[in-house]
């Protein structure tokens, strides 16, 4: 496994829906080539507005 990261060297992406930047999390590991809501608030309001 790897060793610790300090949070500035983690990988960034834009959230869809606020435009915010947002880091990687552990529970993204697996699949943050797919994640593109920093939260359930955005994904949902994302779906609220026809997207």
């Amino acid at each position: 496994m790897g060793g610790m990261r300090r949070k500035g060297d983690l990988p960034v992406k834009t959230c869809a829906t606020c435009g915010r930047p947002f880091a990687w999390r552990k529970k993204w590991a697996r699949v943050w080539d797919e994640v593109r809501y920093c939260s359930e608030r955005c994904r949902r309001a994302r779906r609220q507005n026809g997207a």
